[in-house]
């Protein structure tokens, strides 16, 4: 059975319907492709209340992987990582390190991302810049993560093959 996903834009802007959401979609398309079941993404304003309230809406529904854009960087409003905080107990920092660094090929300015990655109430949680192109960048980190993150919540043997790819509860060494 596939696992449920779901992306947040969180943008002022586009929460006013003064700019598209270019970002989510891409992250959305991902997964679908992935395997996951994505709805359209939901977006919200720029706030760590905002991004609280949709993490912990989308929990409730029963979504295992969460994938943010936006409001990662230093302005005044860019609050997602904070928000995300609130509610993630186990951080994954080498994930958000890959995402800065993936990012920062693209750009420099990708350095500027506080973005996290965690586990929120067994499920999988990470920020991703609100560039598009940050986002074309992240999500193959995320995607070749996830089976992996969401097999280990669920108790799953964490042994990969030969070619580095997850086997979910078989353990070909007995």
């Amino acid at each position: 059975m596939p696992y449920a996903a779901a992306v947040i834009t969180v943008s002022d802007r586009s929460s006013r319907g003064e700019r598209e959401d270019l970002s989510g979609p891409i992250a959305a398309a991902a997964l679908r492709e992935a395997g996951f079941v994505c709805d359209e993404p939901v977006v919200i304003p720029d706030g760590a209340d905002e991004v609280e309230a949709a993490l912990r809406a989308a929990l409730t529904d029963g979504i295992r992987v969460i994938v943010t854009t936006g409001g990662t960087g230093v302005g005044p409003r860019d609050e997602t990582p904070e928000g995300t905080d609130r509610l993630v107990t186990h951080r994954i920092p080498g994930i958000a390190e890959e995402l800065r660094r993936r990012a920062t090929a693209e750009k420099p300015a990708g350095m500027l991302s506080r973005g996290i990655a965690g586990i929120a109430e067994g499920a999988f949680v990470v920020n991703l810049p609100g560039s598009p192109a940050a986002v074309e960048a992240g999500m193959p980190v995320i995607i070749g993560v996830a089976a992996h993150v969401l097999g280990q919540l669920h108790g799953d043997d964490h042994r990969t093959d030969e070619h580095g790819a997850h086997e979910h509860g078989v353990d070909r060494h007995r």
